[in-house]
C-alpha cells in the first residue's frame, strides 16, 4: 500500500509533481475527501501552475466517481475558494503549492463555511482512506456526479470591498503591486479597480514558472525590486503577494517592509473600532505590541500556537473579530474565520487613504520592539537541542505552548520552535533594541547549533 505521509502534512497535501503528486494520487484524494465530507457537492479551484490543470481535473472525476458533484470555479487565489465554499457552504480544495517551487503542486482543503482541516480534524482520515483507494480501487457509486462551471471573481470583490470601512472616503494614491507571477495577477484588478488609485502593475502575468522572483515575500530577496519601484515611482506604498495570493506584505513609501505583527495591531485596532469589545488572536511569534496595542484599544487578545488551523479553532471557539500571523496571514469572522491576503491589503490602504501623513508614521506606533525574524537551524537532535536550552535558562519563565518560549524580562523574549516538515528548528526573539536581540540570538544560536 503506498504511503501518502510525505506530502499529506500537517495543514495541507503538497509534493513534487509527478513523482510525489500525479493524477492517479489526486484522483484517490478527490474520493477520499468526497466521502470524509459527505457533503453533496464540492467546490474547486486552482493557480496559474501547469500542472494545476490535469490534478485538479483528476481530483474532480475522484469526488464525481463516488457521486459528489463538482463546482469548477477555475483559477482563483486561495481566499477565493475560501470565499466559495463559504457563500455556497459546500467543501472546497484549492490547487496551489503557495509560494513553493515551479515542480511543486498541492491541495488546501477545507468543509462548508471554509472551516479548515488539519492532521487532527480529518486530513489523517483522507490520507489513510486515499492510501486505500490506490490500493484497492474507487467504489462503485449509484451514479456519477455532475460538474458546472461558475465564475465566482466578480462577487469575491464585491464581498471583500463590503467588509472594510472607510474605502469609499480614500484619496487618490500611487500603488505598486507585485504579484509574482501569482493569482494576484488576476484578483488585483478586479477587486482595486474600483478605487482612486494609480496602480503600478509588476508580475502580472500568471506564470507558474516564476520567472521574476520566487512568489515568497516572506523573503526579502523577493522585494527587493518592489521596494526599489516604490521609490522610483514616489508611490504612496507598495504591496507584494505570494503565490496563491492568501498572503499579503505591505512596504511604506521609502520601500521597507511594514512587519506583519505591526499590520496585525494595525487591523486589530481598526477591527475593534468597528467591533468593540471584541477578542482578537495572535500567535505566540507576533511582537508583543500586538496584545498591547490590543488591550489599549478595548479588546481581549488570546495567544495561540501557529499555524492556520490553530487560528481558525481558536477564532471559532472565541468569536474572535480578527486574527494575526507573523508569517503574512490575516483571519477576518466576516470572511469565515479564513485567511485574506486582499483584505489585509484594503484595510492598510483603507488606513493610509483616509490619513494625511505616510505609512511609515502611521505604522511607527505599532512597531515598539526590536525582532530578529526567524532563523532556522538544521539539527540532527531537535529534541535534545531544545532540551539544553531549556537547561541553559531553567531560572527563567518558560511555557511549552508551540515549542519553547522563554521570557527573560523587561520585554525580551525568545521562541523555539521545530519545523513541521524540515529537520529544522526556528528561532524569533524579540528585545527593546537591536543590540538586545543579537545578543540573545547568537546566545541561543550556539546551544541550537553546538
Amino acid at each position: 500500500m503506498r504511503d501518502l505521509s510525505t506530502i499529506v502534512k500537517a495543514y495541507d497535501v503538497r509534493g513534487t509533481v509527478p513523482d510525489q503528486l500525479d493524477a492517479a494520487t489526486c484522483r484517490a484524494l478527490g474520493a477520499a475527501f468526497a466521502l470524509f465530507a459527505g457533503a453533496p457537492r464540492i467546490v474547486l479551484a486552482r493557480d496559474m501552475r501547469e500542472s494545476g490543470v490535469e490534478l485538479s481535473r483528476a481530483f474532480s472525476d475522484g469526488v464525481r466517481a463516488v457521486g459528489v458533484d463538482v463546482v469548477d470555479a477555475g483559477l482563483g487565489s486561495t481566499d477565493l475558494l475560501y470565499y466559495a465554499a463559504g457563500t455556497l457552504d459546500v467543501p472546497g480544495a484549492m490547487f496551489t503549492a503557495s509560494h513553493n517551487p515551479a515542480r511543486y503542486n498541492g491541495i488546501k482543503l477545507c468543509l462548508a463555511g471554509a472551516r479548515p482541516i488539519g492532521q487532527d480534524t480529518g486530513l489523517d482520515e483522507v490520507r489513510a482512506t486515499a492510501e486505500r483507494l490506490l490500493a484497492e480501487g474507487l467504489p462503485a457509486a449509484d451514479r456519477t456526479g455532475g460538474i458546472v462551471e461558475q465564475d465566482l471573481l466578480a462577487d469575491y470583490a464585491a464581498h471583500l470591498l463590503r467588509l472594510v470601512p472607510g474605502l469609499q472616503d480614500v484619496r487618490p494614491m500611487k500603488v505598486v503591486v507585485d504579484c509574482g507571477n501569482g493569482m494576484g495577477g488576476l484578483t488585483v484588478p478586479v477587486v482595486l479597480g474600483g478605487l482612486p488609485l494609480e496602480v503600478v502593475e509588476m508580475y502580472f502575468a500568471l506564470d507558474g514558472s516564476f520567472p521574476n522572483h520566487e512568489a515568497n515575500p516572506l523573503d526579502p530577496a523577493n522585494t527587493a525590486d518592489l521596494s526599489a519601484r516604490v521609490v522610483a515611482e514616489g508611490a504612496d506604498l507598495g504591496l507584494a503577494f505570494d503565490g496563491d495570493a492568501d498572503r499579503c506584505f505591505v512596504l511604506d513609501e521609502r520601500g521597507e517592509v511594514v512587519s506583519p505583527s505591526a499590520l496585525t495591531a494595525l487591523i486589530a485596532e481598526r477591527e475593534l473600532a468597528r467591533v468593540p469589545g471584541s477578542t482578537v488572536i495572535h500567535n505566540l511569534i507576533t511582537s508583543r505590541a500586538v496584545p498591547e496595542v490590543v488591550v489599549q484599544a478595548g479588546g481581549t487578545p488570546v495567544r495561540t500556537r501557529v499555524g492556520h488551523s490553530f487560528i481558525k479553532a481558536e477564532m471559532a471557539r472565541t468569536g474572535a473579530v480578527f486574527g494575526g500571523e507573523h508569517s503574512g496571514h490575516f483571519y477576518f469572522r466576516e470572511f469565515w474565520n479564513a485567511d485574506s491576503g486582499m483584505l489585509a491589503a484594503l484595510h492598510a490602504l483603507a488606513a493610509l487613504g483616509t490619513s494625511d501623513g505616510p505609512l511609515s508614521a502611521i505604522v511607527a506606533r505599532y512597531d515598539r520592539y526590536a525582532q530578529s525574524g526567524e532563523v532556522n537551524s538544521t539539527v540532527t537532535d531537535a529534541a535534545g537541542r531544545v532540551a539544553a536550552v531549556r537547561e541553559r535558562y531553567a531560572s527563567r519563565p518558560q511555557d511549552d505552548l508551540d515549542g519553547l518560549t522563554v521570557d527573560l524580562g523587561d520585554g525580551t523574549w525568545f521562541n523555539v520552535r521545530a519545523s513541521n516538515t524540515e529537520p529544522l528548528l526556528r528561532l524569533n526573539v524579540e528585545a527593546p533594541d537591536r543590540e538586545a536581540v543579537a545578543r540573545v540570538r547568537d546566545e541561543v544560536l550556539a546551544l541550537l547549533r553546538s
